[in-house]
């Protein structure tokens, strides 16, 4: 329908999602049951990940991987500056400091060449976010946090279901973090995952989002005992068996919903294809791309946000840079100049619909209302 809105994002729930929960909620584990390990052992086996630790968002499950890393006071962390602010933020929650490395121009994907140029003595670890979908240079980065002993962390979270010279994302780095927010790949409506090879990290994990308590009841009730140490400073970042249940239902498709999102992005770099004034950003040869984001490039982007949003199509701008935000430049001294691609992308970026229920209709609107728009404001003909 014409006048029907269209989001940039949108949750997919069937009837077996909703008996899934119903199911959980007639039982007597409503948190802390099996569900949640569940849950885990299946998006391990789905990532190939030797472990998988739930959490109760992605921002928690970021800042579980930077305390499993060992993140702290003095410490440094690459981070690029196109992303979404949990990015950084989980570096300082540990008494850190990110390091804004820029992006490559064509991916807006951390640049490894300006992330080694930012490693010093005090850096720790690199932070490399799957921006739109897409992995990072996993081959390039790996090299290079082996090259200066550093931990590769991956922000995984707009990459569930994408993969890297075909081995998935979640099996690409030391610890990688995922969201199970409604307008991800997959939802457990707030929710988050940390995958790792590293037993030791996922028992550091284990412990962080459960108060930094050495075990949990249900480890005691099988023992017999009802002793319990808190051997480090933790939170309650748990993830419930509601949300697990959800998610154990939703897993199975990913593969299928990837795919869909694949086709909308084919179907628009299809219809731009002969629009010089609109630029997708390139897919790098060895990613299989999970599409979270479709990002276009145009000018004019302000009058064409503004004429997209009143024909009711819900484009959005995915992101101010991190370093622009007031706070990291009262706090950290940052500013204009620090990262130039990444400000001049954010200038012209455009994030369209593309979600798994989106259709035919709907992205022909779309690729028309954006030609069109894009026309006017740049006095071309559409």
């Amino acid at each position: 329908m014409k006048d029907e809105f269209i989001p940039y994002g949108r949750q997919a729930i069937s009837e077996a999602d909703i008996e899934a929960v119903v199911e959980v909620l007639r039982s007597p584990w409503l948190t802390t049951g099996p569900t949640v390990a569940a849950f885990e052992q299946d998006f391990a086996r789905q990532v190939e990940a030797e472990h998988a630790v739930s959490f109760s968002n992605g921002t928690a499950a970021l800042h579980g991987a930077t305390h499993a890393a060992g993140i702290g006071p003095g410490d440094e962390v690459i981070v690029p500056p196109m992303t979404f602010a949990a990015s950084a933020n989980a570096v300082l929650y540990q008494g850190g400091t990110p390091v804004f490395a820029d992006v490559c121009p064509e991916t807006l994907l951390l640049d490894p060449h300006q992330a080694e140029a930012r490693i010093s003595e005090r850096t720790r670890a690199i932070i490399a976010v799957d921006y739109a979908g897409q992995p990072c240079d996993y081959s390039a980065l790996r090299a290079l946090a082996d090259r200066h002993q550093l931990l590769l962390i991956a922000d995984a979270c707009h990459s569930l279901g994408g993969s890297w010279q075909g081995r998935p994302c979640g099996s690409l780095a030391d610890l990688s973090a995922f969201s199970f927010h409604p307008v991800k790949p997959m939802t457990t409506a707030e929710g988050g995952m940390v995958t790792t090879d590293n037993p030791a990290f996922a028992e550091r994990l284990r412990r962080f989002r459960n108060h930094g308590i050495d075990s949990d009841h249900r480890q005691r009730a099988a023992s017999g005992s009802w002793y319990y140490q808190m051997t480090e400073l933790g939170y309650n970042y748990r993830l419930s068996d509601l949300q697990a249940a959800l998610g154990l239902s939703q897993l199975p498709r990913v593969p299928e919903w990837t795919a869909r999102r694949q086709q909308v992005a084919a179907r628009y770099a299809e219809r731009f294809a002969d629009q010089p004034l609109i630029r997708p950003l390139r897919t790098q040869p060895s990613a299989g791309h999970a599409f979270h984001l479709f990002v276009v490039r145009v000018p004019q982007r302000d009058q064409v946000f503004a004429a997209l949003r009143e024909n009711k199509i819900g484009v959005n701008v995915h992101y101010t840079p991190v370093h622009l935000h007031p706070y990291y430049r009262e706090q950290l001294g940052t500013g204009p100049g620090d990262c130039p691609v990444a400000e001049a992308a954010y200038a012209e970026i455009l994030s369209l619909p593309i979600f798994p229920g989106l259709t035919d209709v709907q992205i022909e609107r779309v690729a028309d209302c954006l030609i069109e728009a894009v026309a006017t404001f740049n006095g071309a003909t559409a």
